[in-house]
């Protein structure tokens, strides 16, 4: 199984004075996705949780909605010429009945760590039809409060950013602001991810009181994993793209934006947020 950090000589420069030293890196390494038997994706993440992975980018692209949807996910043998396994390539069988997606250079992508999806022939085949319509009845009600404390709890759980702060992390929080699961990976849509393929191996999809909380930006393709889940909220420490402000819109997603302190845009979904006072035009 491949390691989630490596070491590194480098030289190290600190007022002008030069030392040499090891540094700890976060790993990263390709995983080629088959459905089937047939390579459908090929994305750049952090080794681990492979499996869970492989469930929840399927979730996203609307081939797997539970795990009665999934016969076995394995690593493939012999990946190597000589034989032996990279762990870097990951067979996902669906269970007998469930359709199998054509698989054409249309929808054949690749993942990289930095932007997610790309290579879609056009944004309608990236607005998926959602599995579980958002439908938390009654709302979940969140107040500023407690969405201003959650990237300190994210932060504090993120275990492998503190040896090589070069990881992404994603975590799932309870309504009431309880910390479910986080994953961390090089890239932020692996994280996200991998919180959605354990989800749906323990048969706990719909996430539909759950708020997902992600350590950067919010892209389109991250809006639609959430979408894809169930997941009622969405929140980003940093700035959403104009293509999820529209998703969150359509959808009914709460999208927060800028989660910083107590500080926070509101940029869709305002309805599930508690406010204390009527928004100001401004």
């Amino acid at each position: 199984m491949g390691r989630v950090t490596e070491r590194r000589r480098v030289i190290r420069i600190r007022d002008g004075r030069v030392s040499e030293r090891a540094d700890t890196l976060v790993t990263e390494e390709p995983l080629e996705i088959r459905l089937n038997g047939k390579p459908l994706a090929i994305t750049m993440r952090t080794p681990g949780d492979d499996f869970a992975l492989a469930a929840g980018f399927l979730v996203s692209e609307g081939v797997l909605a539970s795990a009665d949807d999934l016969q076995s996910i394995v690593y493939c043998a012999g990946a190597m010429d000589d034989g032996s396994n990279t762990y870097n390539v990951v067979d996902v069988r669906l269970a007998p009945g469930v359709p199998v997606p054509d698989i054409t250079l249309e929808r054949n992508v690749y993942t990289t760590s930095s932007c997610g999806l790309c290579g879609k022939a056009s944004l309608d085949a990236v607005r998926t039809q959602a599995r579980f319509p958002l439908a938390d009845t009654p709302p979940v009600r969140l107040g500023p409060g407690l969405l201003a404390s959650l990237p300190d709890r994210l932060r504090a759980a993120q275990r492998v950013f503190d040896r090589t702060g070069g990881l992404h992390a994603a975590a799932l929080f309870s309504e009431e602001g309880e910390l479910l699961d986080i994953r961390e990976d090089v890239g932020r849509h692996n994280a996200v991810d991998k919180l959605v393929g354990r989800a749906l191996q323990e048969g706990r999809l719909p996430l539909s009181r759950a708020v997902l909380l992600v350590s950067g930006r919010a892209s389109f393709e991250l809006a639609q994993k959430a979408v894809m889940a169930g997941i009622p909220v969405l929140a980003a420490v940093s700035a959403p793209s104009s293509l999820a402000v529209d998703l969150a819109a359509e959808t009914g997603l709460t999208l927060v934006g800028f989660l910083r302190g107590a500080s926070m845009n509101v940029y869709a979904g305002e309805h599930r947020v508690a406010l204390e006072a009527p928004a100001v035009q401004g």
